[in-house]
């Protein structure tokens, strides 16, 4: 059966993240998705962990169950601060477990470590390897994945605290490792210019803190396999049962390209490493975003495609879509709604208007101009200008002509501007 999964995400108890945001409400956000299962973040965290064994019951193939029977998998992520090689490093990775048993034991020996109770995501002071040998001995089953690899504050490959191999980061432990996570700021294209990544999966979720369809299933992974957590399991580490991946346009991510935000200064990896990496107009290090790593890192060239490699889909969110032919700011607006409404009641979920709904059908429900943008949204044609230091894309879509001039002079007076420093 096609399983459309979203496994990395945060509960209430989570930094920045709504009161609201509770199991009742991300199984009725999932199914307006189109999401057919969920991770439940944060496992460890003692009340959300409570709320868990509230909400849930798990069946004998180690599948949690909402009252309705929506499914979750125990999942959170962990944050690992320490020093390796010199150098200080802070990398996310994200926890999968098959029961309560042993998350039980996985909440016992963090809690020997440090404290579960001040954030979802806590962090321990702790090297890779250690992480990965302690998962270990608690159970083969567990399942760790390193996060949004790329970005630069937190992840394997960043720029700022990572590492430039798996190997470097997680020694003999690597063969534990059996997938990375793309993030918002790379899709699976980038990583295949990486030879040290072949034979390992490429999974993507959203990381999502809230529970509306804008960040809900922004990213997914697609498995064809059975709804049983040993089979998902086998379908990432062998990649057999793993049909593919749902992203989000690369340049859509916060660390797409290089910057710096207090400055307004946004560059491609030419031109950061023509300035040494440092802002041109304060004279500070750059954010060195993703696509510069991945060139730093890539030992093929753009356009690789190794051989077997899965398929993946290029999706910017619908309610972008419809505010952005709007012109509306808000995604949460009364109009933005109305029409997702409409949307829903005909085609079922979110999901099943980006990559089904057929064209005509949608021109007679919501005009001719928003169901172009859908299908260009499916043959991935929408253009985005990058995101950078912290800051989203913004999908270029919807605008009048006046709106399109500026953003073009936005980009020459850049252009202009940073030409005494070249």
């Amino acid at each position: 059966m096609r399983i459309i999964a979203d496994l990395h995400l945060h509960g209430k108890y989570s930094r920045a993240t709504s009161s609201a945001l509770d199991i009742p409400n991300l199984e009725k956000w999932a199914r307006v998705k189109g999401v057919d299962l969920l991770g439940t973040g944060d496992f460890q965290h003692p009340l959300w962990y409570k709320h868990l064994k509230q909400s849930l019951r798990i069946d004998e193939y180690g599948v949690l169950r909402t009252k309705t029977n929506f499914p979750f998998l125990f999942s959170t992520e962990i944050s690992l601060i320490y020093t390796q090689g010199g150098k200080g490093r802070k990398i996310h990775n994200i926890v999968l477990a098959p029961s309560f048993e042993v998350v039980d034991q996985v909440i016992d020996e963090l809690g020997r470590k440090g404290r579960l109770d001040y954030d979802g995501r806590p962090i321990f002071g702790m090297s890779c390897v250690e992480f990965v040998e302690m998962m270990k001995e608690i159970s083969d089953d567990i399942e760790i994945i390193p996060a949004h690899v790329w970005t630069p504050w937190f992840s394997l490959f960043g720029s700022n605290s990572g590492f430039d191999s798996i190997r470097e980061c997680f020694a003999d432990q690597t063969k534990h490792i059996h997938a990375i996570e793309t993030g918002l700021s790379s899709d699976p294209a980038m990583n295949w210019r990486l030879s040290q990544l072949d034979g390992l999966s490429i999974v993507s979720f959203s990381d999502s803190h809230s529970f509306w369809p804008w960040r809900l299933g922004r990213e997914a992974t697609v498995f064809d396999t059975r709804l049983e957590y040993d089979e998902i399991i086998k379908a990432i580490r062998t990649g057999k049962g793993l049909s593919g991946t749902i992203e989000v346009d690369p340049s859509y991510g916060k660390y797409h390209f290089d910057g710096h935000r207090a400055c307004n200064v946004v560059l491609e990896p030419k031109e950061s490493i023509k300035l040494g990496n440092v802002c041109p107009r304060c004279k500070r290090k750059l954010t060195i975003g993703v696509a510069n790593r991945v060139e730093e890192l890539a030992d093929r060239e753009e356009g690789y495609k190794p051989e077997g490699a899965k398929p993946f889909k290029t999706l910017i969110p619908l309610s972008e879509l419809i505010s952005a032919v709007l012109g509306v700011k808000q995604l949460y607006s009364k109009k933005v709604w109305e029409i997702h409404n409409l949307l829903l009641k005909r085609f079922g979920s979110e999901f099943n208007v980006l990559l089904n709904a057929d064209f005509n059908e949608l021109k007679n429900i919501v005009g001719e101009k928003l169901a172009d943008v859908i299908i260009k949204n499916r043959r991935g044609e929408i253009k985005v200008r990058p995101g950078y230091d912290g800051v989203y894309g913004t999908p270029l879509i919807g605008k009048s002509p006046e709106q399109k001039r500026e953003v073009g002079l936005e980009e020459k007076e850049r252009q202009v501007g940073l030409r005494k420093y070249f």
